[in-house]
């Protein structure tokens, strides 16, 4: 009989989308014997996966427990100057290199993504569909490897920035004219769209953030 058991490779992927999914945020404990309950999984490939977030920074150790890791100020600056830089490089090839059925699958996001602008948990999914649509018509593999890494320290922020008052639209907007300029084979408009598209989201981040401190003194 086949086994049809979840891999090593699944428990690392299932324990990362339920990071990015929401289930645990920054400053849960990971239980392994619990991770194996939920996942249907023996604890073996659940130890490896846990080790292998912990190397990438996923999880951290607080005693002998592992966590969710968290980004204090400083890493999140860090973490969007290099998500600018490299959502801009890719906005820019993908005006160089994007096929005009990627162009169209880009318009027709911006068309879906419309109808979710007062869901931000929705709407959170579907900008990650839109920037992965981007690097992925950038036709640059190392450049789609580096942005997977960026976007999977996203995860670690326990809220979308889509959810600040008026976010969504602002975002949704923005998209629209990074596409036009991808469209138009535009490169330099095209990054300096998404490089302004990142900048408008780390802004609204930090005000988010500000107004919790102020909230809880």
């Amino acid at each position: 009989m086949q086994d049809t058991r979840p891999s090593q490779k699944d428990a690392y992927g299932l324990i990362l989308e339920s990071i990015d999914g929401g289930i645990y945020h920054p400053g849960d404990r990971l239980v392994e014997s619990e991770l194996a309950d939920r996942f249907g999984v023996s604890r073996t490939p659940v130890r490896e996966a846990l080790q292998r977030l912990e190397t990438q920074g996923m999880l951290t150790r607080d005693g002998r427990s592992l966590i969710v890791a968290s980004l204090d100020h400083t890493q999140l600056a860090e973490l969007y100057v290099v998500r600018g830089e490299l959502e801009g490089l890719a906005a820019r090839l993908a005006a160089r290199h994007a096929a005009p059925e990627e162009v169209r699958v880009l318009r027709d996001m911006l068309d879906a993504d419309q109808a979710l602008v007062n869901d931000p948990a929705a709407l959170s999914r579907a900008n990650r569909r839109f920037h992965k649509q981007i690097h992925l018509a950038s036709h640059n593999r190392f450049l789609v490897r580096q942005l997977d890494l960026v976007h999977r320290s996203m995860a670690l922020l326990a809220s979308t920035s889509l959810a600040a008052e008026g976010r969504g639209r602002g975002a949704l907007e923005e998209h629209a004219v990074i596409v036009a300029a991808i469209e138009a084979g535009d490169g330099d408009a095209a990054d300096r769209a998404l490089r302004d598209h990142i900048s408008h989201a780390f802004v609204t981040r930090l005000k988010l953030d500000a107004a919790k401190v102020e909230a809880a003194t």
